[in-house]
């Protein structure tokens, strides 16, 4: 069976922690931010987990059991 090919779209939006979740960035913090509140912006930066419903999905993608 040959190798399987990771989703570039995928690695370059997911990365694992070591406890096995997924990690990820919000949307909505690259452009039109003058009519976003400070603490929406801030609370935009900081990074959130896949839903567990999304897990298998972005596992799969990423080639990961």
């Amino acid at each position: 069976m040959p190798k399987l090919k990771t989703k570039s779209s995928a690695k370059k939006r997911f990365k694992v922690t070591g406890s096995g979740k997924l990690k990820r960035k919000h949307a909505f913090k690259s452009h039109i931010l003058t009519k976003k509140s400070k603490k929406r912006k801030l609370k935009l930066t900081h990074d959130g987990l896949v839903h567990k419903a999304d897990e298998a999905s972005i596992k799969q993608q990423l080639n990961l059991k």
